[in-house]
């Protein structure tokens, strides 16, 4: 009984004057819009497809240096409906070259527009055409085994928070093998990730990045896990650093008051506990001493412990004496 209201109730809605004529709408405007549809699709128009190109039959004793894969632009020109098939099909979706074909002997092949744009004519339909082909040429390169271990490093911009720095670097990777050919090779020392851009960061900063691409150049990985590591920094001095004589000829000794400094610096907390005086090194130059004789001379900082920045002694000259030695 109940069912039978409702199918009442839904009838008399449908069915009712007004209802029924806005189904009638419904029904010429749904007519119309497919007549719409199929004159638009009947239309001619051009369209650019982005059609992968793959290099196949590469011997087993060839590395191909750039990527397998490439991608040119086509523009067709065809009715509507043709279109839309090659933007739903597998028609586009990628065209095969045989390397053996396009590879010369200098490490480097070539593969021509007008090479591409028959491996996609033939594809297409009869009506199709092909009106524009980007770029003019694939360019990809190879060689036979040729490669090298090269140190990897960051680049970019990454700067942690205020009153932090970054105290080390990790790599998961810190050299990689690079495969190209024998005079690039020598011209490459080292390799590079993408340019980083993190900034504001306080604790251990663990990234993923790929490498910097080069033409010609495979890289084994081409990505790396990077580590950075921050300490929070703090303005810190060490007393007791023994001034050292340099350039004293034999027999000669010098007697620096002090004969010890302090040197001034800013650091990460975790440094500062391992630091030693022995880590730095302060010096005075006899040749200074020979070339300008002064009541008292200059003394430098020479060398400093990693992680140190703004290092400075607290004195620059002290008195001296020059001692002869049997």
């Amino acid at each position: 009984m109940k069912l039978r209201d409702i199918y009442n109730s839904i009838s008399n809605f449908l069915f009712s004057r007004a209802n029924r004529e806005f189904l009638i709408f419904l029904f010429f405007l749904a007519l119309s819009g497919i007549f719409w549809l199929l004159m638009t699709l009947n239309e001619t128009y051009e369209k650019e497809f982005r059609v992968s190109v793959h290099i196949t039959g590469v011997p087993k004793n060839a590395v191909l240096t750039s990527p397998e894969v490439d991608t040119v632009r086509v523009t067709i020109r065809d009715r509507g409906i043709v279109l839309a098939s090659y933007i739903y099909g597998d028609e586009l979706r990628g065209v095969s070259v045989n390397f053996k074909n396009y590879a010369n002997n200098n490490g480097t092949g070539n593969i021509s527009a007008q090479d591409i744009q028959k491996l996609v004519a033939a594809r297409l339909s009869a009506s199709s055409k092909i009106t524009a082909v980007k770029p003019e040429r694939i360019d990809f390169y190879f060689n036979y085994g040729e490669k090298k271990l090269v140190p990897v490093r960051w680049s970019g911009r990454v700067i942690p928070e205020e009153l932090y720095f970054i105290s080390d670097v990790d790599y998961s990777s810190d050299s990689i093998t690079i495969y190209a050919a024998p005079e690039k090779l020598d011209s490459i020392n080292m390799v590079y990730t993408e340019q980083l851009n993190y900034v504001g960061f306080r604790d251990t900063l663990s990234i993923s990045c790929q490498l910097a691409k080069m033409q010609g150049v495979k890289m084994v990985p081409e990505r790396i896990n990077l580590k950075f590591m921050t300490d929070v920094l703090t303005e810190e001095s060490i007393d007791g650093i023994p001034i050292q004589g340099i350039n004293m000829p034999a027999g000669k000794v010098l007697r620096t008051f002090p004969s010890k400094v302090r040197v001034h610096f800013v650091t990460g907390v975790s440094v500062f506990r391992a630091l030693t005086p022995n880590d730095f090194y302060v010096v005075a130059d006899y040749n200074e001493l020979k070339n300008n004789p002064s009541p008292k001379c200059n003394i430098y900082l020479r060398r400093v412990p990693d992680g140190i920045s703004r290092a400075k002694l607290d004195l620059k000259e002290v008195d001296y004496l020059i001692e002869e030695q049997n």
